[in-house]
Protein backbone atom coordinates (compact mmCIF):
# COMPACT_ATOMS: atom_id res chain seq x y z
CA UNK A 1 0.00 0.00 0.00
CA UNK A 2 1.32 3.43 -0.95
CA UNK A 3 2.11 5.68 1.97
CA UNK A 4 0.42 9.05 2.42
CA UNK A 5 2.02 12.41 3.14
CA UNK A 6 -0.17 15.19 4.52
CA UNK A 7 0.59 18.64 3.11
CA UNK A 8 -0.61 21.45 5.36
CA UNK A 9 -0.72 25.21 4.86
CA UNK A 10 -2.31 28.24 3.27
CA UNK A 11 -3.12 27.29 -0.32
CA UNK A 12 -4.43 30.78 -1.02
CA UNK A 13 -1.13 32.64 -0.51
CA UNK A 14 1.40 29.84 -1.07
CA UNK A 15 -0.39 27.61 -3.56
CA UNK A 16 2.38 27.61 -6.19
CA UNK A 17 4.93 26.49 -3.62
CA UNK A 18 2.64 23.78 -2.25
CA UNK A 19 1.90 22.52 -5.75
CA UNK A 20 5.66 22.25 -6.34
CA UNK A 21 6.33 20.05 -3.29
CA UNK A 22 3.15 18.06 -3.97
CA UNK A 23 4.50 17.17 -7.40
CA UNK A 24 7.86 16.12 -5.98
CA UNK A 25 6.27 13.90 -3.34
CA UNK A 26 3.89 12.21 -5.77
CA UNK A 27 6.69 11.70 -8.29
CA UNK A 28 8.46 9.67 -5.59
CA UNK A 29 5.52 7.26 -5.46
CA UNK A 30 3.74 8.60 -2.39
CA UNK A 31 0.13 9.70 -2.04
CA UNK A 32 -0.62 13.21 -0.82
CA UNK A 33 -3.51 14.62 1.20
CA UNK A 34 -3.70 18.41 1.39
CA UNK A 35 -5.17 20.47 4.22
CA UNK A 36 -5.96 24.10 3.42
CA UNK A 37 -5.51 26.40 6.43
CA UNK A 38 -5.64 29.76 4.67
CA UNK A 39 -8.52 32.18 5.28
CA UNK A 40 -8.35 35.08 2.88
CA UNK A 41 -8.97 33.56 -0.53
CA UNK A 42 -9.71 30.45 -2.59
CA UNK A 43 -7.26 27.58 -2.76
CA UNK A 44 -4.73 27.54 -5.59
CA UNK A 45 -5.82 23.95 -6.23
CA UNK A 46 -8.62 21.84 -4.78
CA UNK A 47 -7.50 20.32 -1.47
CA UNK A 48 -8.82 17.12 0.10
CA UNK A 49 -9.58 19.10 3.29
CA UNK A 50 -11.02 22.58 2.77
CA UNK A 51 -10.46 25.66 4.89
CA UNK A 52 -14.21 25.69 5.59
CA UNK A 53 -13.87 22.28 7.27
CA UNK A 54 -10.80 23.40 9.23
CA UNK A 55 -12.56 26.55 10.45
CA UNK A 56 -15.58 24.52 11.55
CA UNK A 57 -13.38 22.05 13.41
CA UNK A 58 -11.73 25.05 15.05
CA UNK A 59 -15.06 26.31 16.33
CA UNK A 60 -15.93 29.11 13.89
CA UNK A 61 -17.54 29.82 10.53
CA UNK A 62 -15.03 30.70 7.81
CA UNK A 63 -17.05 33.65 6.56
CA UNK A 64 -17.19 35.01 10.09
CA UNK A 65 -13.41 34.82 10.33
CA UNK A 66 -13.08 36.65 7.03
CA UNK A 67 -15.54 39.37 8.01
CA UNK A 68 -13.98 40.07 11.42
CA UNK A 69 -10.52 40.57 9.90
CA UNK A 70 -9.04 39.47 13.23
CA UNK A 71 -5.77 37.80 12.31
CA UNK A 72 -5.13 36.48 15.81
CA UNK A 73 -8.56 34.85 15.98
CA UNK A 74 -8.13 33.39 12.51
CA UNK A 75 -4.75 31.84 13.33
CA UNK A 76 -6.02 30.37 16.61
CA UNK A 77 -9.15 28.96 14.98
CA UNK A 78 -7.36 27.40 12.03
CA UNK A 79 -4.66 26.03 14.35
CA UNK A 80 -7.24 24.31 16.53
CA UNK A 81 -9.04 22.99 13.47
CA UNK A 82 -5.81 21.70 11.94
CA UNK A 83 -4.90 19.90 15.15
CA UNK A 84 -8.31 18.24 15.27
CA UNK A 85 -8.11 17.14 11.63
CA UNK A 86 -4.58 15.77 11.90
CA UNK A 87 -5.51 13.77 14.99
CA UNK A 88 -8.55 12.40 13.14
CA UNK A 89 -6.44 11.38 10.15
CA UNK A 90 -3.85 9.74 12.38
CA UNK A 91 -6.52 7.75 14.21
CA UNK A 92 -7.67 6.47 10.81
CA UNK A 93 -4.11 5.49 9.86
CA UNK A 94 -3.95 8.04 7.04
CA UNK A 95 -0.71 9.88 7.93
CA UNK A 96 2.74 8.45 7.23
CA UNK A 97 4.40 11.87 7.18
CA UNK A 98 3.52 15.56 7.20
CA UNK A 99 5.05 18.65 5.60
CA UNK A 100 4.15 22.33 5.76
CA UNK A 101 5.36 25.74 4.61
CA UNK A 102 4.89 29.08 6.26
CA UNK A 103 5.91 32.32 7.81
CA UNK A 104 5.07 33.07 11.44
CA UNK A 105 1.34 32.33 11.16
CA UNK A 106 1.68 29.33 8.86
CA UNK A 107 4.41 27.88 11.06
CA UNK A 108 2.31 28.39 14.17
CA UNK A 109 -0.57 26.47 12.59
CA UNK A 110 1.43 23.78 10.84
CA UNK A 111 3.85 23.07 13.69
CA UNK A 112 1.00 22.85 16.20
CA UNK A 113 -0.69 20.22 14.02
CA UNK A 114 2.61 18.34 13.75
CA UNK A 115 3.10 18.38 17.52
CA UNK A 116 -0.25 16.64 17.94
CA UNK A 117 1.20 13.57 16.22
CA UNK A 118 3.20 10.86 18.01
CA UNK A 119 6.98 10.88 18.01
CA UNK A 120 8.33 8.93 15.05
CA UNK A 121 5.96 10.16 12.34
CA UNK A 122 8.15 12.30 10.01
CA UNK A 123 7.38 16.01 10.38
CA UNK A 124 8.99 18.72 8.23
CA UNK A 125 8.24 22.44 8.33
CA UNK A 126 9.83 24.85 5.83
CA UNK A 127 9.76 28.21 7.56
CA UNK A 128 11.18 31.67 7.75
CA UNK A 129 11.21 31.19 11.53
CA UNK A 130 13.81 28.39 11.60
CA UNK A 131 16.73 30.67 12.45
CA UNK A 132 15.94 31.92 15.93
CA UNK A 133 14.02 30.74 18.97
CA UNK A 134 12.40 27.58 17.62
CA UNK A 135 11.19 26.15 20.93
CA UNK A 136 7.58 27.39 20.48
CA UNK A 137 7.33 25.46 17.21
CA UNK A 138 9.19 22.26 18.08
CA UNK A 139 8.24 21.87 21.72
CA UNK A 140 8.68 18.27 22.90
CA UNK A 141 8.18 16.66 19.49
CA UNK A 142 10.41 15.64 16.57
CA UNK A 143 9.50 18.50 14.23
CA UNK A 144 12.23 19.19 11.67
CA UNK A 145 12.50 22.86 10.72
CA UNK A 146 14.03 23.84 7.36
CA UNK A 147 15.24 27.41 7.01
CA UNK A 148 13.62 28.74 3.85
CA UNK A 149 16.49 31.29 3.37
CA UNK A 150 14.19 33.53 1.32
CA UNK A 151 10.57 34.29 2.09
CA UNK A 152 8.11 31.72 0.85
CA UNK A 153 6.78 33.91 -1.92
CA UNK A 154 7.02 32.41 -5.38
CA UNK A 155 9.50 30.00 -6.94
CA UNK A 156 13.05 31.06 -7.69
CA UNK A 157 16.47 29.43 -7.85
CA UNK A 158 16.84 29.46 -4.05
CA UNK A 159 13.29 28.65 -2.97
CA UNK A 160 13.07 25.74 -5.43
CA UNK A 161 16.20 24.22 -3.93
CA UNK A 162 15.04 24.71 -0.33
CA UNK A 163 11.60 23.27 -1.03
CA UNK A 164 13.09 20.35 -2.94
CA UNK A 165 15.53 19.62 -0.11
CA UNK A 166 12.70 19.60 2.42
CA UNK A 167 10.43 17.46 0.26
CA UNK A 168 13.21 14.99 -0.48
CA UNK A 169 14.09 14.80 3.21
CA UNK A 170 10.50 13.93 4.08
CA UNK A 171 10.31 11.42 1.24
CA UNK A 172 13.42 9.73 2.59
CA UNK A 173 12.02 9.66 6.12
CA UNK A 174 8.72 8.17 5.03
CA UNK A 175 10.19 5.59 2.69
CA UNK A 176 12.92 4.67 5.14
CA UNK A 177 10.71 3.98 8.12
CA UNK A 178 11.39 0.58 9.68
CA UNK A 179 10.41 -1.34 12.78
CA UNK A 180 12.91 -1.05 15.62
CA UNK A 181 14.54 -4.27 16.74
CA UNK A 182 14.27 -3.25 20.39
CA UNK A 183 10.59 -2.34 20.26
CA UNK A 184 9.53 -5.00 22.75
CA UNK A 185 12.16 -4.17 25.36
CA UNK A 186 10.97 -2.25 28.45
CA UNK A 187 12.10 1.36 28.38
CA UNK A 188 14.16 3.23 30.95
CA UNK A 189 14.47 7.03 30.99
CA UNK A 190 17.67 8.64 32.19
CA UNK A 191 19.11 12.16 32.21
CA UNK A 192 22.55 13.39 31.23
CA UNK A 193 24.83 16.39 30.88
CA UNK A 194 28.32 16.26 29.49
CA UNK A 195 29.60 16.49 33.07
CA UNK A 196 27.70 13.31 34.08
CA UNK A 197 28.34 11.30 30.92
CA UNK A 198 30.59 8.60 32.45
CA UNK A 199 27.95 7.82 35.07
CA UNK A 200 25.15 7.62 32.53
CA UNK A 201 27.17 5.53 30.09
CA UNK A 202 28.03 2.96 32.75
CA UNK A 203 24.48 2.77 34.06
CA UNK A 204 23.06 2.54 30.55
CA UNK A 205 25.40 -0.33 29.63
CA UNK A 206 24.35 -2.29 32.71
CA UNK A 207 20.64 -1.72 32.08
CA UNK A 208 20.99 -2.78 28.46
CA UNK A 209 22.70 -5.97 29.62
CA UNK A 210 19.65 -6.59 31.81
CA UNK A 211 17.34 -6.42 28.79
CA UNK A 212 16.17 -2.80 28.95
CA UNK A 213 16.26 -0.12 26.28
CA UNK A 214 17.52 3.20 27.65
CA UNK A 215 16.42 6.62 26.41
CA UNK A 216 18.84 9.38 27.43
CA UNK A 217 17.46 12.90 27.81
CA UNK A 218 19.76 15.92 27.71
CA UNK A 219 19.22 18.27 30.66
CA UNK A 220 18.55 21.31 28.51
CA UNK A 221 15.10 22.23 29.82
CA UNK A 222 13.19 20.82 26.89
CA UNK A 223 14.94 17.50 27.52
CA UNK A 224 13.53 17.27 31.02
CA UNK A 225 10.12 18.46 29.87
CA UNK A 226 10.03 15.80 27.18
CA UNK A 227 11.01 13.06 29.60
CA UNK A 228 8.32 14.07 32.09
CA UNK A 229 5.76 14.19 29.28
CA UNK A 230 6.67 10.69 28.11
CA UNK A 231 6.65 9.35 31.68
CA UNK A 232 3.08 10.62 32.04
CA UNK A 233 2.21 9.01 28.71
CA UNK A 234 3.24 5.61 30.07
CA UNK A 235 6.36 4.98 28.02
CA UNK A 236 8.69 3.86 30.81
CA UNK A 237 9.13 0.94 33.17
CA UNK A 238 11.51 3.00 35.30
CA UNK A 239 13.39 6.29 35.58
CA UNK A 240 17.08 6.73 36.41
CA UNK A 241 17.14 10.48 37.02
CA UNK A 242 20.90 10.93 37.38
CA UNK A 243 21.13 14.55 36.21
CA UNK A 244 18.64 16.85 37.94
CA UNK A 245 20.54 19.96 36.87
CA UNK A 246 17.50 21.69 35.39
CA UNK A 247 16.30 22.34 38.94
CA UNK A 248 19.43 24.40 39.55
CA UNK A 249 18.36 26.70 36.74
CA UNK A 250 15.01 27.14 38.48
CA UNK A 251 16.64 28.09 41.77
CA UNK A 252 19.57 30.15 40.46
CA UNK A 253 17.88 31.87 37.52
CA UNK A 254 19.54 29.95 34.69
CA UNK A 255 18.18 29.47 31.19
CA UNK A 256 17.53 25.71 31.13
CA UNK A 257 14.52 25.32 33.38
CA UNK A 258 12.28 22.34 32.62
CA UNK A 259 9.29 23.91 34.35
CA UNK A 260 7.22 22.92 37.38
CA UNK A 261 6.57 19.31 36.35
CA UNK A 262 10.26 18.36 36.54
CA UNK A 263 10.84 15.47 38.97
CA UNK A 264 7.11 14.88 39.49
CA UNK A 265 5.67 12.53 36.89
CA UNK A 266 7.33 9.27 37.95
CA UNK A 267 6.00 9.60 41.47
CA UNK A 268 2.57 10.70 40.33
CA UNK A 269 2.18 7.73 38.02
CA UNK A 270 3.83 5.17 40.28
CA UNK A 271 6.88 4.57 38.08
CA UNK A 272 9.94 3.25 39.95
CA UNK A 273 12.65 5.89 40.07
CA UNK A 274 16.18 6.30 41.31
CA UNK A 275 17.23 9.93 41.62
CA UNK A 276 20.60 11.61 42.08
CA UNK A 277 22.05 15.11 42.10
CA UNK A 278 23.94 15.32 38.82
CA UNK A 279 25.19 18.79 37.83
CA UNK A 280 23.38 20.65 40.61
CA UNK A 281 26.63 22.55 41.01
CA UNK A 282 25.80 24.70 38.00
CA UNK A 283 23.24 26.99 36.44
CA UNK A 284 23.39 27.64 32.70
CA UNK A 285 23.59 30.91 30.82
CA UNK A 286 24.43 31.95 27.27
CA UNK A 287 27.66 33.59 26.08
CA UNK A 288 29.66 35.27 28.83
CA UNK A 289 28.54 38.75 27.84
CA UNK A 290 24.87 37.76 28.27
CA UNK A 291 25.18 36.75 31.93
CA UNK A 292 23.04 39.19 33.97
CA UNK A 293 25.09 42.03 35.40
CA UNK A 294 24.24 41.21 38.99
CA UNK A 295 25.72 37.71 38.53
CA UNK A 296 29.01 38.73 36.89
CA UNK A 297 30.84 38.59 40.23
CA UNK A 298 29.78 34.98 40.82
CA UNK A 299 32.03 32.01 40.06
CA UNK A 300 31.65 31.51 36.29
CA UNK A 301 33.09 28.95 33.91
CA UNK A 302 32.92 29.26 30.12
CA UNK A 303 31.88 25.79 28.98
CA UNK A 304 32.03 26.84 25.33
CA UNK A 305 31.49 30.12 23.43
CA UNK A 306 27.71 29.75 23.74
CA UNK A 307 27.38 28.37 27.28
CA UNK A 308 28.53 29.95 30.53
CA UNK A 309 28.12 27.99 33.76
CA UNK A 310 27.65 29.58 37.18
CA UNK A 311 28.56 27.68 40.35
CA UNK A 312 25.54 27.36 42.65
CA UNK A 313 26.28 28.84 46.07
CA UNK A 314 25.54 27.55 49.59
CA UNK A 315 22.13 29.21 49.86
CA UNK A 316 21.05 27.92 46.45
CA UNK A 317 22.18 24.40 47.29
CA UNK A 318 20.19 24.46 50.50
CA UNK A 319 17.13 25.51 48.50
CA UNK A 320 17.82 22.79 45.95
CA UNK A 321 17.85 20.14 48.66
CA UNK A 322 14.57 21.43 50.03
CA UNK A 323 13.04 21.59 46.54
CA UNK A 324 14.02 18.03 45.63
CA UNK A 325 12.76 16.74 48.96
CA UNK A 326 9.42 18.53 48.53
CA UNK A 327 8.93 17.04 45.07
CA UNK A 328 9.83 13.49 46.07
CA UNK A 329 7.91 13.64 49.35
CA UNK A 330 4.61 13.95 47.48
CA UNK A 331 4.91 10.35 46.31
CA UNK A 332 7.34 8.49 48.61
CA UNK A 333 6.77 5.00 47.22
CA UNK A 334 9.16 3.19 44.86
CA UNK A 335 11.82 5.90 44.92
CA UNK A 336 15.43 5.98 46.11
CA UNK A 337 17.71 9.02 46.31
CA UNK A 338 21.47 8.57 45.90
CA UNK A 339 24.01 11.11 47.15
CA UNK A 340 27.57 11.09 45.70
CA UNK A 341 29.56 12.46 48.64
CA UNK A 342 32.65 13.27 46.54
CA UNK A 343 30.97 15.53 43.99
CA UNK A 344 28.01 15.90 41.68
CA UNK A 345 29.68 16.62 38.32
CA UNK A 346 32.96 16.44 36.44
CA UNK A 347 33.58 20.06 37.46
CA UNK A 348 32.83 19.34 41.11
CA UNK A 349 35.83 17.33 42.22
CA UNK A 350 39.23 18.10 43.65
CA UNK A 351 41.26 20.27 41.28
CA UNK A 352 38.26 21.26 39.14
CA UNK A 353 36.76 24.79 38.99
CA UNK A 354 33.45 23.99 40.71
CA UNK A 355 34.86 21.83 43.50
CA UNK A 356 32.74 23.01 46.45
CA UNK A 357 32.63 20.89 49.61
CA UNK A 358 30.68 23.54 51.51
CA UNK A 359 28.14 24.01 48.73
CA UNK A 360 27.66 20.26 48.39
CA UNK A 361 27.35 19.86 52.15
CA UNK A 362 24.48 22.36 52.19
CA UNK A 363 22.69 20.36 49.52
CA UNK A 364 23.24 17.03 51.22
CA UNK A 365 22.23 18.27 54.67
CA UNK A 366 19.00 19.83 53.39
CA UNK A 367 18.07 16.47 51.88
CA UNK A 368 18.86 14.62 55.11
CA UNK A 369 16.66 17.00 57.05
CA UNK A 370 13.75 17.39 54.65
CA UNK A 371 13.39 14.05 52.85
CA UNK A 372 10.48 11.88 53.97
CA UNK A 373 11.97 9.00 56.03
CA UNK A 374 9.93 6.55 53.95
CA UNK A 375 12.18 7.40 50.98
CA UNK A 376 15.40 5.42 50.88
CA UNK A 377 18.38 7.79 51.12
CA UNK A 378 21.67 6.22 50.06
CA UNK A 379 24.94 8.07 50.64
CA UNK A 380 28.00 6.65 48.90
CA UNK A 381 31.61 7.73 49.31
CA UNK A 382 31.93 8.15 45.55
CA UNK A 383 32.06 10.83 42.92
CA UNK A 384 28.98 10.76 40.69
CA UNK A 385 31.08 9.58 37.72
CA UNK A 386 32.60 6.63 39.59
CA UNK A 387 31.58 3.30 38.07
CA UNK A 388 30.53 1.94 41.45
CA UNK A 389 28.08 4.81 41.97
CA UNK A 390 26.52 4.30 38.54
CA UNK A 391 26.17 0.54 39.05
CA UNK A 392 24.61 0.91 42.49
CA UNK A 393 21.90 3.19 41.10
CA UNK A 394 21.24 1.01 38.06
CA UNK A 395 20.98 -2.14 40.17
CA UNK A 396 18.60 -0.42 42.58
CA UNK A 397 16.34 0.62 39.71
CA UNK A 398 16.19 -2.94 38.38
CA UNK A 399 15.29 -4.09 41.90
CA UNK A 400 12.50 -1.50 42.16
CA UNK A 401 11.09 -2.48 38.79
CA UNK A 402 11.05 -6.15 39.69
CA UNK A 403 9.60 -5.59 43.18
CA UNK A 404 6.52 -3.65 44.17
CA UNK A 405 8.15 -2.19 47.28
CA UNK A 406 11.65 -1.23 48.35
Amino acid sequence: MRKTVVIIGALDTKGIEFAYIKGLIEAAGLNTLTIHTGVLGPAFYLPEVSNEEIATLGGADLQHLISTQDRGLAVETMMNGAIAKVIELHNKGQIDGIIGLGGSAGTTIGAAAMRSLPIGIPKVMVTTMASGNTRPYVGMKDVTLFNSIVDISGLNRISRQMLANAANALIGMVQGQALLADIDKPLIATTMFGVTTPCVDKARSYLEEQGFEVLVFHGTGIGGQTMEHLIAAGFFAGVLDITTSELADDVAGGLLSAGPTRLTMAGQFGIPQVVSLGALDMANFGPLETVPEQLRTRQLHQHNPNITLMRTNIAENKRLGELIASKLNRYPDRVSLYIPLKGVSALDKEGQPFNGPQEDAALFQALREKLDPRIELVELDNHINDEEFALQMAKKLVFLINNQTI
